[in-house]
C-alpha cells in the first residue's frame, strides 16, 4: 500500500501552514512535506506535527531566487558560499524535524555558454550536502524540473539524473522523481519507476499540464500508482498540485488508492 503525503506548500492553502497540519490528519494523511519552512521556527513546526502525529518526510534546502525567475543556488558558482550557508540553515531544521530526505533543487543557467561551469558546481555542491545530511541519517535528493514552467533549469530528465547518480557515487544520494515535470518532458513515469526505483528517495505528483489534482489532465494515475506500488520503491509519494478548487474537494484519488 502506498503511503502518500501531503505537500503543504501546495494544499490546503486556505489555512495558515500550521493549521494545514491539522486538516492533513483529519484527511488521512500521516506524512507531509513542506518545500521551503523556514519562515517558521523548527521548534513551532515540530510542535504541530506531535499535535496531529504526523511526519515531515521531506523538505527543500534553500533556493534563493529560483522561484521569483532567478538561477537558484545550487548551481550558481559565484553562491558556493550563500549555498553552505543554506545547507547549514537545513541542518538546523533537520535536527529538529528529522526529514526522512532533503532536497537539493539544481536551479537554472541563463547563460547557456556557463552551463558547464554551472554543472560543475552543482554536482560538488550536491555531494557535499549528501556528506553534509548523510552525518545525520538523512538521504539527499535532488529533481529534474521542466523547462517550460523553468526556462534554463539545468536538470531536466531522468536520464540526467541516473548519469549524476553514476558520476558522484554516493551512498546516500538519489533521485527526486516528480511525475508532473517529467511527464510534461515526454518521459513515461511508470515505466521509469519501475525500472528505477530503487535509485529514487523520494516521488512527487501532479496532473499533466495544469499541475492540478489526478483526473485533471493526461496521466493513467490508476496505472502510475500500481506501478509504484508493484515496484522496488518502499518511500512515500507526494501530492504535490495546485487543487482545482479547495484541497478537501480535490482528494477523490486519495479515497481510491
Amino acid at each position: 500500500m502506498l503511503k502518500f503525503t501531503a505537500n503543504l506548500s501546495l494544499l490546503f492553502t486556505e489555512l495558515e501552514l500550521i493549521d494545514r497540519c491539522k486538516a492533513a490528519k483529519q484527511h488521512g494523511f500521516k506524512g507531509v512535506e513542506i518545500q521551503f519552512p523556514y519562515h517558521l521556527s523548527a521548534e513551532t513546526i515540530r510542535i504541530a506535527l506531535d499535535e496531529n502525529d504526523l511526519q515531515l518526510v521531506l523538505f527543500n534546502v534553500g533556493a534563493d531566487d529560483l522561484l521569483q525567475g532567478g538561477e537558484g543556488l545550487a548551481c550558481v558558482p559565484t553562491k558556493r558560499d550563500q549555498f553552505r550557508l543554506a545547507v547549514s540553515q537545513a541542518v538546523t531544521y533537520a535536527k529538529v524535524l528529522k526529514p526522512d530526505v532533503i532536497n537539493v533543487l539544481p536551479g537554472r543557467c541563463l547563460k547557456q555558454n556557463r552551463l558547464p561551469d554551472y554543472l560543475a558546481t552543482f554536482k560538488d555542491n550536491l555531494y557535499f550536502a549528501a556528506d553534509t545530511f548523510a552525518a545525520l541519517g538523512i538521504k539527499t535528493v535532488f529533481e529534474a524540473i521542466n523547462t517550460q514552467d523553468m526556462p534554463g533549469f539545468i536538470i531536466h530528465s531522468g536520464q540526467q539524473m541516473l548519469e549524476i547518480l553514476a558520476q558522484l557515487n554516493h551512498a546516500k544520494l538519489l533521485m527526486q522523481y516528480d511525475c508532473y515535470h517529467l511527464y510534461k518532458m515526454g518521459e513515461q513515469p511508470a515505466d521509469f519507476i519501475s525500472r528505477y526505483a530503487d535509485k529514487i528517495g523520494h516521488i512527487q505528483f501532479a496532473d499533466c499540464p495544469g499541475r492540478g489534482q489526478p483526473g485533471t489532465g493526461q496521466i493513467d494515475f490508476e496505472t502510475l500508482f500500481s506501478s509504484i506500488e508493484q515496484s522496488a520503491y518502499t518511500g512515500w509519494v507526494g501530492a504535490e498540485y495546485k487543487p482545482v478548487g479547495r484541497t478537501e474537494e480535490s482528494l477523490a484519488w486519495l479515497k481510491k488508492s
